[in-house]
């Protein structure tokens, strides 16, 4: 499976952005998505996941009620709307597909494929 991301760029704090990640090369409604950040100097970390059929969400403490993660499974596309935008939302965000399973959607180590990441910059 491969996974490309897009829409990262630089925007102002209480500005908005939509990622998108576009899957191609397996059965998209096969695998959970989800997204991960990592700031310069930091480790990566979760921000949300979706189960494979869209009816199960999980989304971090520090994004819940400012960012809502979709999909599309006739598009191959999961999105990230990301609203409320602050500083410290300045990160490289990944998203990942899982395989269906029992391994937890919150854990970077439970996906199999990764995208190459998407710069998104909020100034203050």
């Amino acid at each position: 499976v491969q996974l490309q991301a897009s829409g990262g760029g630089l925007v102002q704090a209480g500005g908005s952005l939509r990622l998108a990640c576009a899957a191609s090369g397996g059965t998209f409604s096969n695998y959970d998505m989800g997204w991960f950040r990592q700031a310069p100097g930091k480790e990566r970390e979760f921000v949300s996941a979706i189960s494979w059929g869209g009816a199960y969400t999980d989304y971090a403490d520090s994004v819940k009620g400012r960012f809502t993660i979709s999909r599309d499974n006739a598009k191959n596309t999961v999105y990230l709307q990301m609203n409320s935008l602050k500083p410290e939302d300045t990160a490289v965000y990944y998203c990942a597909a899982k395989s269906r399973s029992f391994r937890p959607r919150v854990v970077a180590s439970s996906y199999n494929y990764w995208g190459q990441g998407t710069q998104v910059t909020v100034s203050s």
